[in-house]
């Protein structure tokens, strides 16, 4: 196999994709949780967080599989199991079916850790100019902040 040579070292290029790797697994996380909050909300606001809900996982499902492809243009292996995600996630998850007043909060504190973990990546990718990933996760960071701020709007 030929040797990558992106003008990124093999030790800043595995730091990166590290990153990448966490911010795969929160954004995973999240995207599952987002879905089962769709298929489970219930009360009066039932269609408005129905259909956002569906907005949020359906922009979330394109948005990992931009973060994997990233991790495997640096030449490293994505992760892709639930056992792999579980590990690497700072998502918290939830037992049992929340309020629908608590999935939005529940949701917005997932949207916020993902930012933090945004944040984390993009710092590192800066310090290696890997323009690549800090366009992409700079997009991914104003969305989730974007997401984060609509979710706050909800319960106030």
């Amino acid at each position: 196999m030929q040797k990558i040579d992106i003008g990124i070292n093999e030790a800043n290029r595995q730091q990166i994709a590290d990153g990448l790797s966490r911010l795969l697994a929160d954004s995973y996380t999240l995207y599952l949780q987002t879905h089962n909050f769709h298929w489970n909300v219930t009360g009066p606001r039932f269609r408005d967080l129905h259909l956002m809900f569906e907005e949020h996982y359906t922009e979330l499902a394109t948005a990992v599989d931009d973060i994997a492809e990233r991790i495997r243009t640096l030449d490293v292996a994505a992760p892709g199991t639930y056992k792999a995600f579980a590990s690497l996630s700072k998502v918290q998850e939830v037992d049992g079916v929340p309020s629908a007043e608590d999935m939005v909060d529940i949701l917005t504190r997932g949207h916020e850790q993902v930012v933090k973990t945004c944040r984390e990546v993009l710092s590192r990718a800066a310090e290696a100019d890997d323009e690549s990933t800090v366009a992409l996760v700079g997009d991914r960071m104003r969305i989730h902040e974007k997401t984060a701020w609509m979710l706050r709007a909800l319960n106030r």
